[in-house]
């Protein structure tokens, strides 16, 4: 056999894995299940929620486990906030089935336990796709969403950075930029105006 033939079966040949390997957890790994959907309210204020679990060793999350319970608007508050600020494809969420929002109808439309139980899956499907994507894992719309019990519509957005022993949150760029150059206009021209009235008075 050529020296080349065997450098190639060297390579070929895989480290054997102890018991740690096999059995130990994954180096890195982050599992989100939505489940236990709950249908609360009645009439027009009727909606279905879901909880949203989530485990992880990655560090760049605050807590290694979590679970929040998040309706279909939060999910879409979700992906409007990722669209607007990500530079990440975002992947469509289940339908609305507005057919089955319609009323007379001679079944439970959305509040059926089959569509709910496709809705989950289709949510599932999607903030899986969503928090396994690195430049998502950034965002801080999606650590709110995932960890915080209530969403706070009137957040600053922001990206997580994460270092050994170090996870910060840093403002969107546009918006410290936009405060700061705010604050200099207004600086500007209280000084315009002083000088202006001193100016009048003869000084």
């Amino acid at each position: 056999m050529s020296d080349a033939a065997v450098a190639d079966t060297r390579r070929l040949n895989s480290k054997p894995q102890d018991l740690t390997d096999a059995y130990g957890p994954p180096s890195n790994f982050l599992e989100i299940d939505i489940f236990n959907p709950q249908t609360v309210g009645v009439g027009r204020a009727r909606f279905t929620t879901y909880e949203v679990r989530m485990r992880t060793n990655l560090p760049i999350f605050k807590l290694k486990e979590s679970c929040v319970r998040r309706r279909y608007s939060d999910f879409e508050w979700l992906k409007n906030e990722l669209e607007r600020d990500s530079k990440i494809v975002v992947p469509p969420l289940p339908g609305k089935a507005l057919k089955r929002q319609l009323p007379f109808r001679g079944d439970e439309g959305i509040f059926e336990e089959s569509f709910i139980e496709e809705r989950r899956q289709g949510l599932e499907q999607f903030i899986n796709k969503i928090a396994g994507h690195p430049l998502a894992q950034n965002e801080r719309c999606l650590h709110m969403f995932l960890q915080e019990e209530t969403i706070d519509r009137n957040y600053v957005p922001g990206k997580w950075l994460s270092s050994p022993g170090l996870t910060v949150c840093l403002p969107s760029l546009s918006l410290t930029l936009g405060h700061t150059v705010g604050t200099l206009l207004r600086s500007s021209s209280l000084k315009r105006g002083r000088k202006l009235r001193a100016e009048g008075l003869g000084f």
